[in-house]
């Protein structure tokens, strides 16, 4: 993973986070994670970088999206 690239995971107190890799806050906050997600999602595309949804559960990686950081030669 990138330093540009974000997570999306909630926090410790039931708050849903999206957070850039390198970053000591989160950028986006919110009380669902389809919410913070869409927000995440954006500042994403504009950084051309890659974001992981977190499960609320357990805090393993579900899902990955890719937003132009691919190489040129990947199907799909």
């Amino acid at each position: 993973m990138s330093n540009n690239d974000y997570n999306v995971y909630k926090g410790t107190d039931g708050t849903w986070r999206g957070k850039r890799q390198d970053a000591s806050r989160a950028s986006v906050k919110g009380n669902s994670q389809e919410d913070v997600f869409n927000a995440t999602r954006e500042l994403a595309k504009k950084a051309h970088s890659e974001v992981s949804i977190h499960r609320g559960d357990n805090n393993k990686i579900r899902a990955k999206h890719s937003y132009g950081n691919d190489p040129s030669g990947t199907p799909g």
